[in-house]
């Protein structure tokens, strides 16, 4: 499913001859001017210890704010590994279960969703599409509640068998976001809240919502053509899903990758099985576990994901055998792929980084 190719930072010119916290000075700034992404923020840490931690570039275009350690950005579909954390927790409580029926949950939900079970919502391989382009304006335009949001879910196509192939679903994650709703009778963003940013230390991590004041909150962009262009408005309902709409900043995402490393709240065993790559029922190994990536690069494994929401882009390698993690939020939308400009391509920075820290190391191929 996934092409392992060589990084392909490779041609990038940062610098061999000076400290790799200079180098990576020079990969951010040389991307940045190839991408014209106007804020770029990284982390790289080792086995949880700060390598480098730097900020670039502006915030806000309009009123000239320069991006800090502090700026919050959208994650995007990063977010999705916390909703694959909460379920796992509520399979831990014993309240969920991987191999049950999706309507065992939520049985308002059509007979044909029957053999869908949760490891199929998790792994995108539930034959449940992604939004097409006339529900994503929808979505985007109109304020749904959670039954009307199951409703337009529930209106989708559902093409191929469950786990037959791999067919990347933002619906699917919606969904569980519902349905860690229902069984917990409260908001899944206060389940997070409660269960994983309390406790892991994650001090700004929030659902999205356009109405708060959210102090160092950037601004979003996308490119139309040449210009620069503010992020496009949405519904705020659009914003509370748990495919990925979260606030985060740098710290946040640094605190839970020492929670992973400490094994805080996801047990060994739960991590085990989220990172754990997944078998189609024709054989097919499809990459991808629990709001995770998984690959085997030049014999270093890493599991990761990227995301893209709302004139955000995001993306974070967490090499787990060497302890390397690579962080990158920026607030362009991205571009379209690795050659197309300009737009936001934080892997493509990522993936620069990883290679100044593990010379040796190839990297994802985003599919």
């Amino acid at each position: 499913m996934l092409s392992l190719l060589l990084a392909s930072s490779a041609y990038l010119t940062a610098p061999v001859d000076v400290s790799p916290s200079r180098q990576v000075d020079a990969i951010v700034q040389q991307e940045m001017a190839r991408q014209r992404v106007p804020g770029v923020v990284v982390a790289v840490l080792s086995k949880g210890r700060e390598m480098k931690v730097g900020a670039y570039g502006l915030a806000n275009v309009e009123h000239q704010v320069p991006t800090r350690r502090e700026t919050v950005f959208q994650s995007g579909s990063v977010g999705k590994q916390f909703t694959a954390a909460a379920v796992m927790l509520l399979v831990q409580d014993g309240k969920l279960a991987l191999g049950e029926s999706v309507r065992h949950y939520l049985p308002d939900l059509g007979e044909r969703w029957q053999p869908i079970t949760l490891r199929h919502l998790l792994t995108h391989t539930s034959g449940l599409p992604d939004w097409d382009d006339a529900r994503s304006v929808r979505l985007e335009r109109g304020d749904f509640s959670e039954a009307a949001l199951q409703g337009l879910i529930d209106e989708l196509p559902l093409p191929h068998t469950p786990g037959e192939r791999f067919e990347y679903s933002n619906p699917g994650y919606v969904l569980l976001g519902i349905l860690i709703s229902k069984v917990t009778g409260r908001f899944y963003g206060e389940f997070l809240r409660e269960r994983i940013f309390t406790p892991m230390h994650m001090k700004t991590a929030r659902i999205i919502s356009e109405a708060d004041i959210v102090p160092h909150r950037a601004a979003g962009y996308r490119f139309v053509g040449d210009d620069l262009k503010n992020q496009e408005w949405v519904s705020p309902s659009a914003n509370t899903t748990a495919d990925g709409s979260l606030y985060v900043t740098i710290d946040d995402l640094i605190a839970w990758d020492r929670g992973l490393n400490a094994r805080e709240v996801l047990s060994e065993s739960l991590l085990r099985t989220m990172w754990t790559t997944t078998l189609t029922t024709n054989g097919e190994d499809i990459h991808y576990g629990f709001g995770w990536f998984i690959d085997t690069f030049d014999g270093r494994r890493c599991v990761w994901h990227t995301g893209e929401w709302q004139g955000f882009t995001s993306a974070m390698l967490r090499y787990v055998d060497d302890g390397l993690t690579v962080i990158v939020l920026t607030n362009a939308a991205g571009g379209g792929g690795p050659d197309v400009v300009p737009g936001g391509d934080p892997e493509r920075i990522a993936t620069a980084i990883a290679k100044v820290y593990l010379p040796a190391a190839a990297a994802p191929d985003v599919p």
